[in-house]
């Protein structure tokens, strides 16, 4: 799965050429503010990058991952399960997500549609927050072993 992620990070490497680097640190922030369980934290870093991420086709699909991170957060924060967000990428967004699936074999729509939020989230603060690739790469494993979880239904062995 790390060829895997190393091949997802060289597509979004082109729609993703870089943002400012208060912009691309916020999103940096979002995602490790996330992973390290940082709910409330994370819940206005989602709000802060949406806010500062300008309007184009690629970006839409990131603004929509750090919204389905932010609701998520929302509700850990709160104590609750996010078992069905209403929340989740369209059909144009996902051509930028790692793990696009059909979907007569997605068995928990909100939790791929979390995963994928954060896998994308780390690969662009990784390509643009050169000031966070440390902390990031700190993170690479956990998101393998997300990918793991997809290796069957992606139909890579």
């Amino acid at each position: 799965m790390e060829k895997f992620l190393d091949t997802y990070i060289g597509q979004m490497r082109g729609q993703f050429p870089g943002f400012p680097l208060e912009t691309a640190h916020e999103i940096a922030s979002a995602f490790i503010q996330f992973k390290f369980g940082l709910y409330e934290n994370a819940v206005r870093e989602c709000t802060h990058a949406i806010d500062l991420i300008p309007d184009s086709q690629p970006n839409a699909a990131l603004k929509k991952a750090l919204a389905i991170v932010r609701a998520n957060a929302e509700s850990r924060n709160n104590s609750q399960v996010a078992s069905d967000l209403l929340i989740g990428f369209t059909e144009p967004e996902r051509a930028y997500v790692a793990i696009d699936l059909p979907k007569d074999q997605i068995g928990d729509r909100a939790t791929l549609e979390l995963d994928n939020a954060i896998v994308f989230i780390y690969v662009v603060a990784l390509i643009t927050s050169s000031e966070d690739e440390e902390a990031l790469l700190e993170h690479r494993r956990s998101i393998v072993r997300m990918l793991a979880d997809y290796k069957t239904a992606l139909g890579l062995h």
